[in-house]
């Protein structure tokens, strides 16, 4: 995107994230009762709250939230990304202080206002999701909510129903972007699974098959960034954005399993993309260079990295990968750990973390620089590793 449609874009933006397992099948009814995760839950056993994984995954979250005041985080995906790791993190050792940071971030913002406008608008409501299972508050539910109106209603959409990433913005017409498939998705997913709303899965199921259509490549398996956006230069494979939907897909393959349900055309696109993804990995490092199909010629990267970790440990879980899984997953998480320094105080922050990428030319992804403890790069290492924790 050149420098004049980028600043048209912020300008159009700037003007116009464990509910209740006992949520009714009917999502519309108001009932529900609260509920508070605990480490001796079965989901927290699985994950080892004890293990080496979630001690370090703590420590991290721990400087995070020392360093990172809730009300300077933003209604956006960065944050959202990382609110979504705290609320997981509650999640697998019942530590009160990581809901807490979430709730002060969400009540801030619920009071201030918020909008949800477009795809990046989408991930702070998965934290409100898991916050309305555990109070039953209206003022989370609502938000839950928004976002569902904003998806069904007021998102344009391509001609085959894809959900647009500027959502409502229309100066540019519908178009994809590989990183929606998580922001919005992994709402729908974690709402289906929670409030057993099958249509929220049927959603992100043909969201995924029509984002597939249009961005996956056919020779390589890889995703490319946008579909109907110009500028970009072909047969460029951006890590992190296949990272997003390798963690996406991964969850959903996994709620449908534990439905006793399948989605074979998901689950053929998804596989396909972790065969390439695979493939891919540097051999040294475990870890993914920024451009997948570009080794040497642009650096190696974090966040996808962690990514990559975190959606083949999900599929490894779920059944839908076998245990050849392991070794690509253990590879990415040592490369992860090399990349996690201790600060003056000897707290650990993640380095290595690709800056904010937008679809454009090859030159472009190498021109990005690489900045350290970025909220959306923090998250996914914490999702990793709570994810690894206990996987065997």
């Amino acid at each position: 995107m050149n420098i004049v449609r980028r600043a048209a874009v912020l300008a159009i933006l700037t003007a116009s994230f464990v509910a209740c397992s006992n949520e009714p099948a009917d999502p519309a009814s108001p009932t529900c009762t609260p509920s508070t995760p605990s480490s001796t839950d079965a989901f927290a056993r699985a994950h080892a709250p004890d293990s080496p994984e979630i001690a370090l995954a703590r420590a991290i979250a721990d400087r995070w939230l020392a360093v990172h005041p809730p009300e300077k985080a933003a209604w956006d995906w960065g944050d959202g990304v990382q609110l979504g790791a705290l609320m997981e993190l509650h999640r697998v050792t019942g530590e009160p202080r990581y809901r807490d940071h979430v709730k002060r971030f969400l009540d801030a913002q619920i009071a201030a206002g918020y909008e949800i406008v477009t795809s990046d608008r989408c991930p702070p409501v998965l934290s409100a999701l898991a916050l309305y299972g555990q109070t039953c508050d209206a003022k989370y539910r609502k938000v839950v909510d928004d976002m569902q109106r904003y998806l069904e209603v007021d998102a344009l959409r391509t001609d085959d129903g894809g959900i647009n990433h500027f959502g409502t913005v229309r100066v540019f017409g519908a178009s994809l972007w590989i990183d929606s498939l998580y922001m919005f998705g992994q709402v729908l997913i974690r709402r289906g699974e929670a409030w057993n709303d099958a249509p929220a899965l049927d959603l992100y199921g043909s969201q995924y098959r029509v984002f597939a259509k249009h961005l996956q490549d056919a020779a390589t398996g890889f995703f490319v960034h946008a579909y109907h956006w110009s500028g970009q230069d072909p047969n460029v494979f951006w890590a992190r954005g296949n990272g997003w939907v390798v963690a996406s897909a991964a969850d959903y393959l996994r709620v449908r399993a534990a439905r006793g349900e399948s989605d074979a055309e998901v689950r053929t696109s998804f596989l396909r993309l972790v065969q390439a993804v695979v493939a891919a990995q540097d051999p040294k490092t475990g870890l993914f260079w920024t451009v997948l199909n570009r080794p040497g010629e642009t650096y190696l990267e974090t966040s996808a990295t962690a990514l990559f970790a975190l959606g083949l440990a999900r599929a490894r879980r779920a059944g839908v990968l076998d245990a050849t899984a392991l070794d690509p997953v253990n590879r990415a998480m040592d490369g992860v750990r090399s990349r996690i320094v201790n600060d003056s105080a000897g707290r650990p922050v993640v380095t290595g973390i690709s800056g904010p990428t937008t679809a454009g030319s090859f030159k472009r992804y190498a021109a990005v620089p690489l900045e350290d403890d970025v909220h959306y790069g923090v998250g996914a290492v914490i999702l990793a590793l709570i994810e690894v924790a206990g996987l065997t």
